[in-house]
């Protein structure tokens, strides 16, 4: 884009910036409007008076607010789809939350086999990889238990039929993944993780694929936009998987 100021490459910014309070959305909007290639006519409201003052002007509801030519592009989002750029609509299913997960968790477990073995391609690796995804997904759950025990009432069979089951699940997973993690217990670690897993598998297919239920998934915590489905049911197979592998292992089945 040409480095010249007209009205094409000139956007007019107003947002809060008080001794108390940066707006962050203003940052992030100046941000964009510099890649974009947009000299920025930087105002800012300083005071909440002022702040009130523009909103009442421009018959706004929140700040900042961009003018393009002239014309109101709005807040940061409407200046995203104005770039044609996506923007997460509030309640929209995501599986951004899983993947975090679910990537961190294979590259830590091929950080620990590169560690332990200089290599990473070894069966340990994809078994750090299950048993910490289980721990990161415990994690989710543990921030806000209560919240979660209400999700995962929407579809889990045994915590309907026991609702403080809701409160024990994720420190079952948490348990089994951590011990998993460590090769330890598996007296405690195995049987805990084919018990969870099984009920949440049953429960999830259930909901799913026989009731044909479109809802939310509580296996990254309460409040979660993750819809119930396939990655629900994966993390469970995962952990029945597990508890089979790593139970095998314990009674000398197979050996590595």
């Amino acid at each position: 884009m040409s480095d010249r100021t007209d009205n094409r490459t000139t956007a007019t910014v107003y947002r809060m910036v008080m001794p108390s309070h940066v707006c962050p959305y203003g940052l992030k909007t100046i941000d964009l409007l510099e890649r974009q290639g947009f000299e920025i006519e930087d105002h800012h409201l300083e005071t909440r008076e002022q702040t009130d003052a523009f909103k009442e002007e421009h018959d706004v509801k929140t700040t900042p607010q961009t003018f393009i030519g002239g014309k109101r592009i709005g807040g940061y989002d409407d200046l995203r789809e104005h770039f044609g750029k996506s923007v997460q609509k509030e309640g929209e299913t995501s599986y951004q939350p899983v993947i975090a997960i679910f990537g961190v968790a294979f590259l830590l477990g091929l950080a620990i086999s590169w560690y332990v073995f200089d290599t990473v391609f070894t069966v340990q690796a994809v078994e750090w990889f299950v048993s910490l995804s289980m721990a990161l997904l415990a994690i989710q759950k543990l921030q806000d238990v209560r919240s979660f025990s209400t999700m995962f009432l929407n579809y889990d069979l045994l915590a309907r039929r026991w609702v403080p089951y809701g409160f024990v699940y994720p420190f079952g997973e948490a348990l089994a993944g951590i011990l998993m993690v460590a090769h330890a217990l598996p007296i405690i670690s195995v049987p805990v993780s084919l018990f969870i897993g099984t009920v949440g598998a049953v429960s999830v297919f259930k909901a799913v694929y026989v009731d044909r239920r479109e809802i939310k998934c509580a296996c990254v915590g309460g409040n979660s936009n993750v819809p119930l489905g396939f990655v629900s049911l994966t993390e469970n197979l995962f952990m029945i998987g597990m508890g089979l592998w790593m139970g095998a292992k314990a009674l000398g089945l197979v050996s590595i």
